[in-house]
């Protein structure tokens, strides 16, 4: 955290000292995403693997140097979710309504699946070469993704002998806001007339726990809080047109 705070007084400092060329460009993403859930405890880990998703938003560069740009934009983020298997006995979605009474205590070995919605707004230094023939290439680094919930939906699977269930809203036990960072790089492909196809890679990961962590676990007959850090991790495939 304390890096990413120096390069961005750095870019500050690098803007106010810049000759402004004052392009602006707008353009629209439909990226697919690959999307998985960590935390920091032993006992809640990761389960199932990549989870499809999509992201699908404006984008807007502004520049202030020929081939070095501010971007930013708006957009939403689908199903951003991830798997987490619980190896102790639990409640954890205390503040969520849920269907069915016998699911407010959950077996150990649970596996409880998070299906997010974002509203994310991202921020980036952008920078990119010169043509190769109709091609140029470029860098988005570091990018800050601001993210605000706008709908949780989980599901519950394996908690014999207690009932299984999906599309449970818990909502109450997820975080309205989730702060990311990423970089990414990819190419532009000029169709004429300032218009090009865009095409890129990114790595995005979360900072920010994503979970309320208002629940408790059970082992060896003793009741303690679950306080685990759960985060969100993606790779987005960038699909998009500039203008």
């Amino acid at each position: 955290m304390k890096k990413i705070v120096i390069v961005l007084c750095f870019l500050g400092l690098f803007l106010s000292n810049s000759e402004a060329q004052n392009e602006i460009r707008f353009g629209f993403q439909f990226s697919p995403t690959l999307s998985w859930m960590k935390t920091d405890a032993k006992r809640v880990n990761n389960n199932g693997g990549l989870i499809l998703g999509a992201k699908l938003g404006a984008v807007g560069e502004y520049y202030f140097r020929e081939n070095y740009s501010i971007a930013s934009g708006i957009g939403f983020a689908f199903n951003h979710s991830g798997r987490l298997k619980y190896q102790d006995q639990g409640s954890y979605w205390v503040n969520s309504d849920l269907s069915i009474p016998g699911l407010d205590t959950l077996a150990a070995g649970v596996n409880l699946k998070y299906n997010l919605q974002y509203v994310e707004i991202p921020l980036a230094l952008k920078l990119r070469s010169g043509y190769f023939g109709t091609f140029r290439v470029y860098a988005e680094l570091p990018i800050i993704y601001l993210g605000f919930k706008t709908q949780a939906k989980g599901s519950i699977d394996g908690n014999s002998p207690g009932p299984d269930t999906e599309k449970e809203n818990i909502s109450p036990d997820v975080g309205f806001f989730n702060l990311s960072w990423g970089l990414g790089g990819g190419f532009e492909y000029e169709l004429g007339s300032k218009t090009s196809l865009v095409g890129g890679l990114y790595y995005q990961q979360g900072f920010t726990d994503v979970t309320k962590d208002d629940g408790f676990t059970i082992r060896d007959g003793i009741e303690r809080k679950e306080n685990s850090k759960a985060t969100i991790g993606a790779v987005v495939i960038r699909m998009g047109v500039m203008f």
